[in-house]
């Protein structure tokens, strides 16, 4: 069963631990920015949010601008 992932999640690799934030999903896989900027798709079942840093994180986006 995989759990459901949201953009903005901070996300733990299961083979070696690295950590990184999730940029997409689709129905089986994260699109997942890791802490050494890459970049990478990786199966559901391989990753763990890691909810208190997830909660700690402050990505803010921009507000909108009038022009």
């Amino acid at each position: 069963m995989n759990r459901l992932f949201k953009i903005g999640d901070c996300v733990i690799f299961a083979l070696d631990g690295a950590r990184g934030v999730v940029l997409g999903m689709n129905s089986h896989s994260c699109h997942v920015i890791w802490e050494d900027t890459f970049v990478s798709w990786e199966k559901m079942d391989l990753l763990t949010v890691d909810a208190e840093l997830t909660q700690k994180q402050k990505i803010a986006l921009p507000r909108r601008m009038s022009i």
